[in-house]
């Protein structure tokens, strides 16, 4: 899953992408590159930013990601478009102009109307632990046992949404890399990741370029995060994730392109194509 943040803000590439021909150009690059799936996102969900700044407001969020959206999805008719957000408006104009996917932080908690709107799209959609609102993350979290809060909070979003109409085989969980975490809290779910792909539904990882990894290897700079980032990338596979949300595409393309073949096995395409 390649990031596309439409923001002035995001902690990674802010301000970048936020026009239509950026944007566009960035897309196919990460397409040709590997991406499977494209990301878009009009307001930025660090932490920091949420607590640093007042909401985004439909208005805007619908300005940013619309058009974007609607150029996407007529350039590259055949990727999946994911939609990140916790705003059902938002959600909902985004699929009329061509995303397949929604991606709320919240785990359909932010907006009371996001369960309604996708059951009736029948999409996938993305679940996200975060410890408390959005909005109020705290920035010294505290777990008893942070694998279990996140498999807990799992059981406890996974049973609404399937109460509130959508389908058990559209849900997918992603642990919240970096919302309402320490560093070690990241590293832990990563060692545990088994765990919670063993509830059984896909697991989404996005550890790209996060805070913690310049904790571990020292340096503020998100750029200087990638080899880092490879090593997060590899364990999420490993650990059984199937989705990982990630900036830069080429590399990571690779890296997961040689997880899966250690962790789901290989065959040489040479011996396919010679019948040995």
């Amino acid at each position: 899953m390649g990031v596309l943040n439409v923001t002035p803000d995001s902690f990674s590439d802010g301000g970048l992408f936020n026009c239509e021909h950026a944007a566009i150009a960035h897309a196919g690059e990460m397409i040709s590159s590997g991406a499977d799936i494209l990301d878009i996102g009009g307001e930025s969900t660090r932490p920091a930013t949420f607590q640093d700044h007042e909401p985004l407001s439909v208005a805007e969020e619908l300005r940013r990601v619309v058009p974007i959206v609607r150029a996407l999805r007529y350039k590259f008719p055949h990727v999946p478009i994911s939609i990140d957000t916790y705003k059902a408006e938002v959600a909902a104009a985004a699929f009329k102009a061509g995303a397949t996917i929604i991606n709320d932080v919240s785990a359909l908690r932010a907006d009371s109307g996001m369960p309604a709107l996708a059951s009736q799209l029948r999409c996938p959609v993305v679940l996200m632990h975060t410890l408390g609102m959005p909005r109020d993350i705290p920035t010294r979290p505290v777990y008893d046992d942070v694998v279990a809060a996140i498999k807990q909070f799992f059981e406890e979003r996974t049973d609404a949404a399937i109460k509130s109409g959508i389908e058990r085989s559209r849900l997918i969980l992603d642990p919240g890399i970096g919302f309402g975490k320490t560093a070690e809290h990241n590293l832990t779910i990563f060692r545990r990741l088994p765990e919670i792909a063993a509830l059984g539904y896909p697991v989404l990882v996005g550890p790209s370029r996060k805070r913690f990894i310049g904790k571990v290897l020292g340096g503020d700079d998100p750029m200087d995060r990638v080899e880092g980032t490879s090593a997060a990338v590899a364990l999420s596979i490993a650990g059984g994730a199937e989705i990982v949300r990630i900036h830069d595409v080429g590399q990571m393309a690779r890296v997961v392109r040689m997880s899966d073949a250690i962790v789901r096995g290989w065959s040489d395409p040479a011996n396919r194509d010679t019948g040995r």
